[in-house]
Protein backbone atom coordinates (compact mmCIF):
# COMPACT_ATOMS: atom_id res chain seq x y z
CA UNK A 1 0.00 0.00 0.00
CA UNK A 2 0.98 3.23 -1.13
CA UNK A 3 1.40 6.21 1.58
CA UNK A 4 -0.82 8.02 0.25
CA UNK A 5 -3.38 5.20 -0.25
CA UNK A 6 -3.11 4.47 4.07
CA UNK A 7 -3.89 7.86 4.79
CA UNK A 8 -7.08 7.87 2.17
CA UNK A 9 -7.81 5.13 4.27
CA UNK A 10 -7.25 6.59 7.26
CA UNK A 11 -9.26 9.91 6.81
CA UNK A 12 -12.37 7.97 5.73
CA UNK A 13 -12.13 6.43 9.46
CA UNK A 14 -11.31 9.71 11.55
CA UNK A 15 -11.47 13.07 9.21
CA UNK A 16 -9.20 15.49 10.17
CA UNK A 17 -11.98 18.00 9.30
CA UNK A 18 -13.21 17.06 12.89
CA UNK A 19 -10.31 18.12 14.71
CA UNK A 20 -10.94 20.86 17.22
CA UNK A 21 -9.71 24.86 15.66
CA UNK A 22 -6.76 25.18 17.97
CA UNK A 23 -5.75 21.65 16.78
CA UNK A 24 -3.23 20.59 14.06
CA UNK A 25 -4.37 17.46 12.08
CA UNK A 26 -3.13 15.90 9.49
CA UNK A 27 0.41 16.50 7.20
CA UNK A 28 2.75 18.34 9.31
CA UNK A 29 5.85 17.42 6.94
CA UNK A 30 5.46 15.73 3.53
CA UNK A 31 8.60 15.92 1.05
CA UNK A 32 7.51 13.98 -1.36
CA UNK A 33 6.43 10.42 -0.18
CA UNK A 34 3.08 9.46 -1.23
CA UNK A 35 3.64 7.16 -3.73
CA UNK A 36 6.23 5.35 -2.03
CA UNK A 37 5.21 1.68 -0.48
CA UNK A 38 4.15 2.55 3.22
CA UNK A 39 7.08 1.49 6.03
CA UNK A 40 5.50 3.45 8.90
CA UNK A 41 6.38 3.79 12.60
CA UNK A 42 3.75 4.89 14.96
CA UNK A 43 4.17 6.81 18.25
CA UNK A 44 2.30 8.97 20.87
CA UNK A 45 4.46 11.78 19.92
CA UNK A 46 6.93 12.88 17.34
CA UNK A 47 10.65 13.89 19.21
CA UNK A 48 14.12 14.29 17.61
CA UNK A 49 14.82 10.48 19.18
CA UNK A 50 11.82 8.82 16.77
CA UNK A 51 12.88 10.38 14.18
CA UNK A 52 16.48 9.16 14.76
CA UNK A 53 14.94 5.27 15.43
CA UNK A 54 12.89 6.16 12.09
CA UNK A 55 15.76 6.78 10.22
CA UNK A 56 17.59 3.79 11.58
CA UNK A 57 14.71 1.52 10.67
CA UNK A 58 14.50 2.78 7.28
CA UNK A 59 10.98 4.14 7.71
CA UNK A 60 9.47 6.54 5.31
CA UNK A 61 6.43 7.96 7.62
CA UNK A 62 5.97 8.57 11.05
CA UNK A 63 2.20 8.73 11.99
CA UNK A 64 2.07 10.44 15.60
CA UNK A 65 -0.82 11.01 17.94
CA UNK A 66 0.38 14.58 19.21
CA UNK A 67 1.18 17.04 16.40
CA UNK A 68 4.79 18.31 15.71
CA UNK A 69 3.66 21.78 14.96
CA UNK A 70 0.69 23.36 17.00
CA UNK A 71 1.24 26.96 16.35
CA UNK A 72 2.39 29.13 13.30
CA UNK A 73 6.42 28.84 13.28
CA UNK A 74 7.85 32.14 13.16
CA UNK A 75 11.47 31.16 11.91
CA UNK A 76 13.18 27.98 11.86
CA UNK A 77 16.91 27.72 13.17
CA UNK A 78 19.60 25.58 13.70
CA UNK A 79 19.71 23.78 17.03
CA UNK A 80 15.95 23.81 17.43
CA UNK A 81 14.23 20.80 17.85
CA UNK A 82 11.23 21.41 15.50
CA UNK A 83 13.63 22.79 12.79
CA UNK A 84 16.29 19.75 13.63
CA UNK A 85 12.87 17.47 12.90
CA UNK A 86 12.00 19.09 9.53
CA UNK A 87 16.07 18.96 8.05
CA UNK A 88 16.29 15.49 8.90
CA UNK A 89 12.32 14.55 7.48
CA UNK A 90 13.40 15.89 4.10
CA UNK A 91 16.99 15.04 4.15
CA UNK A 92 15.91 11.60 4.88
CA UNK A 93 12.52 11.99 2.73
CA UNK A 94 10.39 10.85 5.68
CA UNK A 95 6.99 12.05 5.96
CA UNK A 96 5.64 13.10 9.81
CA UNK A 97 1.54 13.16 10.11
CA UNK A 98 -0.72 13.84 13.16
CA UNK A 99 -4.00 12.43 14.49
CA UNK A 100 -5.20 14.28 17.77
CA UNK A 101 -8.70 15.55 18.50
CA UNK A 102 -9.84 13.81 15.66
CA UNK A 103 -8.41 10.38 16.74
CA UNK A 104 -9.69 10.92 20.68
CA UNK A 105 -13.37 11.09 19.18
CA UNK A 106 -13.58 7.76 16.52
CA UNK A 107 -14.14 4.03 17.83
CA UNK A 108 -11.12 2.59 18.80
CA UNK A 109 -9.82 5.89 19.18
CA UNK A 110 -8.25 7.36 22.46
CA UNK A 111 -11.14 7.35 24.12
CA UNK A 112 -12.85 3.97 22.61
CA UNK A 113 -9.33 1.89 23.49
CA UNK A 114 -9.15 2.91 27.20
CA UNK A 115 -12.57 1.69 27.84
CA UNK A 116 -11.78 -1.55 26.20
CA UNK A 117 -8.62 -2.00 28.52
CA UNK A 118 -11.13 -1.36 31.31
CA UNK A 119 -13.98 -3.58 29.68
CA UNK A 120 -16.84 -1.28 30.12
CA UNK A 121 -20.28 -2.27 28.77
CA UNK A 122 -23.03 -0.20 27.31
CA UNK A 123 -20.35 2.29 26.48
CA UNK A 124 -21.26 6.09 25.03
CA UNK A 125 -19.45 9.34 24.77
CA UNK A 126 -18.96 11.79 27.20
CA UNK A 127 -19.59 14.50 25.03
CA UNK A 128 -21.17 13.54 21.69
CA UNK A 129 -19.73 15.88 18.63
CA UNK A 130 -21.94 13.83 16.19
CA UNK A 131 -23.92 10.67 15.57
CA UNK A 132 -21.42 8.05 16.53
CA UNK A 133 -18.16 10.19 17.74
CA UNK A 134 -17.47 12.03 20.43
CA UNK A 135 -14.91 12.96 23.48
CA UNK A 136 -14.28 10.34 26.02
CA UNK A 137 -15.95 7.54 27.15
CA UNK A 138 -18.48 6.22 30.03
CA UNK A 139 -19.97 3.09 30.28
CA UNK A 140 -20.92 0.03 33.49
CA UNK A 141 -18.12 -2.23 34.75
CA UNK A 142 -19.41 -6.14 34.68
CA UNK A 143 -19.04 -7.25 37.05
CA UNK A 144 -18.71 -4.28 39.96
CA UNK A 145 -15.43 -3.30 41.55
CA UNK A 146 -14.28 -1.52 44.60
CA UNK A 147 -12.74 2.06 44.14
CA UNK A 148 -9.46 -0.45 45.80
CA UNK A 149 -9.60 -3.16 42.86
CA UNK A 150 -10.38 -0.42 40.25
CA UNK A 151 -7.06 1.44 41.06
CA UNK A 152 -5.35 -1.74 41.03
CA UNK A 153 -7.25 -2.37 37.81
CA UNK A 154 -5.58 0.75 35.88
CA UNK A 155 -2.12 0.08 38.04
CA UNK A 156 -1.85 -3.00 36.25
CA UNK A 157 -3.12 -2.58 32.64
CA UNK A 158 -1.71 0.84 32.28
CA UNK A 159 1.58 1.04 34.47
CA UNK A 160 1.33 4.58 34.89
CA UNK A 161 4.51 5.52 36.60
CA UNK A 162 2.40 7.53 39.18
CA UNK A 163 -1.29 6.74 39.82
CA UNK A 164 -3.32 9.47 41.90
CA UNK A 165 -6.81 9.87 42.87
CA UNK A 166 -9.10 12.51 44.61
CA UNK A 167 -9.63 11.76 48.46
CA UNK A 168 -12.21 8.92 48.95
CA UNK A 169 -13.24 7.91 53.08
CA UNK A 170 -13.44 4.12 51.61
CA UNK A 171 -11.43 2.18 49.18
CA UNK A 172 -13.94 -0.35 49.61
CA UNK A 173 -16.50 1.88 48.30
CA UNK A 174 -18.36 -0.26 45.05
CA UNK A 175 -17.89 1.44 41.93
CA UNK A 176 -19.76 0.57 38.81
CA UNK A 177 -20.03 3.68 36.44
CA UNK A 178 -16.92 5.24 35.10
CA UNK A 179 -15.82 7.51 32.25
CA UNK A 180 -12.72 8.00 30.30
CA UNK A 181 -11.08 10.00 28.41
CA UNK A 182 -7.04 9.96 27.32
CA UNK A 183 -5.10 12.67 27.55
CA UNK A 184 -5.70 16.11 29.33
CA UNK A 185 -9.44 15.73 30.21
CA UNK A 186 -10.09 18.09 33.15
CA UNK A 187 -11.69 20.54 31.25
CA UNK A 188 -14.61 17.32 30.90
CA UNK A 189 -14.93 16.96 34.86
CA UNK A 190 -18.85 18.94 34.67
CA UNK A 191 -19.65 16.77 31.31
CA UNK A 192 -18.68 13.87 33.34
CA UNK A 193 -20.70 15.36 36.56
CA UNK A 194 -23.55 14.87 34.09
CA UNK A 195 -23.33 11.30 33.22
CA UNK A 196 -23.83 9.82 36.37
CA UNK A 197 -20.44 8.57 36.61
CA UNK A 198 -19.05 7.60 40.11
CA UNK A 199 -14.69 7.83 39.06
CA UNK A 200 -13.29 9.57 36.51
CA UNK A 201 -9.75 8.23 34.40
CA UNK A 202 -7.90 10.99 32.81
CA UNK A 203 -4.55 12.83 33.36
CA UNK A 204 -2.96 15.70 33.73
CA UNK A 205 -5.18 17.41 36.60
CA UNK A 206 -4.35 20.19 38.57
CA UNK A 207 -4.81 20.59 42.19
CA UNK A 208 -8.15 22.19 42.41
CA UNK A 209 -9.63 19.93 39.68
CA UNK A 210 -9.07 17.14 41.98
CA UNK A 211 -10.63 19.73 45.03
CA UNK A 212 -13.70 20.17 41.84
CA UNK A 213 -14.22 16.70 41.32
CA UNK A 214 -14.47 15.60 45.15
CA UNK A 215 -17.43 18.35 45.62
CA UNK A 216 -19.19 17.03 42.38
CA UNK A 217 -19.01 13.71 43.99
CA UNK A 218 -16.44 11.96 41.02
CA UNK A 219 -13.32 10.43 42.23
CA UNK A 220 -10.87 11.87 39.80
CA UNK A 221 -7.98 9.68 38.49
CA UNK A 222 -4.69 10.49 36.88
CA UNK A 223 -2.68 8.00 35.46
CA UNK A 224 -0.32 10.56 33.10
CA UNK A 225 -1.08 11.54 29.41
CA UNK A 226 1.33 8.93 28.28
CA UNK A 227 -0.08 5.95 30.04
CA UNK A 228 -3.54 7.20 29.07
CA UNK A 229 -3.13 7.49 25.16
CA UNK A 230 -0.32 5.13 24.22
CA UNK A 231 -2.46 2.46 24.49
CA UNK A 232 -4.11 3.82 21.40
CA UNK A 233 -1.44 4.00 19.32
CA UNK A 234 -0.80 0.02 19.93
CA UNK A 235 -4.30 -0.46 18.67
CA UNK A 236 -3.33 1.85 15.54
CA UNK A 237 -0.54 -0.25 14.96
CA UNK A 238 -2.76 -3.60 14.81
CA UNK A 239 -5.29 -1.69 12.52
CA UNK A 240 -1.98 -1.15 10.57
CA UNK A 241 -0.98 -4.28 10.39
CA UNK A 242 -4.46 -5.92 9.11
CA UNK A 243 -3.83 -3.89 5.93
CA UNK A 244 -0.84 -5.51 4.97
CA UNK A 245 1.23 -2.96 4.77
CA UNK A 246 5.12 -3.68 3.44
CA UNK A 247 6.52 -2.54 7.56
CA UNK A 248 4.78 -1.14 10.47
CA UNK A 249 6.38 -0.70 14.09
CA UNK A 250 5.35 1.01 17.66
CA UNK A 251 7.85 3.31 18.54
CA UNK A 252 10.33 2.28 21.18
CA UNK A 253 11.48 5.71 21.39
CA UNK A 254 8.50 7.03 22.23
CA UNK A 255 8.85 8.74 25.93
CA UNK A 256 7.16 10.04 29.27
CA UNK A 257 8.37 13.16 29.44
CA UNK A 258 7.81 12.74 33.26
CA UNK A 259 9.68 10.80 35.71
CA UNK A 260 9.28 10.30 39.89
CA UNK A 261 11.49 10.07 42.77
CA UNK A 262 10.93 7.10 44.20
Amino acid sequence: MKIADLITWFEAWANPAWCESWDNCGWQIEPGVLQEETRVLVCLTPTLAVMQEAIAKNANLIFAHHPLIFNPLKSLRTGEAIAEMVRLAFTHNIGIYTAHTNFDQVQDGTADVLAQILELKEVTPIELTQAGLGYGRVGLLEPFLTLQELLATIQTRLSPPNLIFSPSANLQQTISRVAVLGGSGASYISAVAKTGAQAYLTSDCKFHQFQESRDRNIILIDAGHYATERPACDRLVQKFQSLNLDWVQLSQKDEDFRQFFA
